[in-house]
């Protein structure tokens, strides 16, 4: 769980230069980016989609058949994105009430702890994923005939995201950057 616009420290308390902390940090805000891109594209293909079903539907009194089918593959995408998102940016939900009361010390053990723990539950999900993604082979879409395993793709990428960014921020903590550090004037979202 990161702070999204959180920096990492250049320097360790010895002076030591940490050149790795800005590529491992790099890595979270590539998958912040791509969430971003996965979930603008579907959610732009989907309203265009809608409006132009609508359009045809009043305007000539049928639309486009597959307009009905096409939110079963782009909306668990748009949703995929949105967690990538969330958790690169350390913004997803979150009861910070022990981390706030925590001295910086016990606060990077409780961050560890989180961080690992979110690592164990996405690859147990991306583990017990695989017989649903072979299943999703199976099943058609029926006007579009697209496979309904594009969009159980989306539960891999989600999860891999989030097991990615786990590791970077396991990384992180490990470094001595204090990823739960309250800056409620920049982090507020109210």
């Amino acid at each position: 769980m990161t702070n999204g616009d959180a920096h990492a420290p250049a320097q360790d308390e010895k002076g030591r230069q940490r050149p790795f902390l800005p590529l491992v940090t790099g890595i979270s805000t590539l998958l912040d980016w791509s969430g971003r891109i996965v979930a603008a594209v579907c959610l732009g293909v989907t309203f265009a989609t809608l409006l132009v079903n609508v359009i045809l539907r009043y305007a000539f009194g049928s639309g486009i058949a597959w307009a009905y089918e096409i939110h079963a593959i782009l909306l668990p995408w748009m949703v995929g994105g949105g967690i990538v998102i969330a958790a690169a940016r350390g913004r997803n939900i979150a009861i910070t009430l022990m981390p706030d009361m925590l001295p910086q010390g016990p606060r990077r053990i409780l961050s560890l702890a989180i961080n690992i723990t979110i690592l164990v539950i996405s690859v147990s999900v991306l583990d017990a994923s695989g017989p649903i993604l072979k299943a999703a082979k199976f099943q058609t879409l029926s006007t579009l005939g697209i496979k309904q395993y594009w969009g159980y793709l989306s539960l891999f990428y989600a999860f891999a995201g989030m097991s990615v960014i786990a590791v970077v921020d396991i990384i992180r903590t490990i470094a001595g950057e204090d990823l739960h550090a309250s800056d409620y004037e920049t982090s507020s979202l109210s």
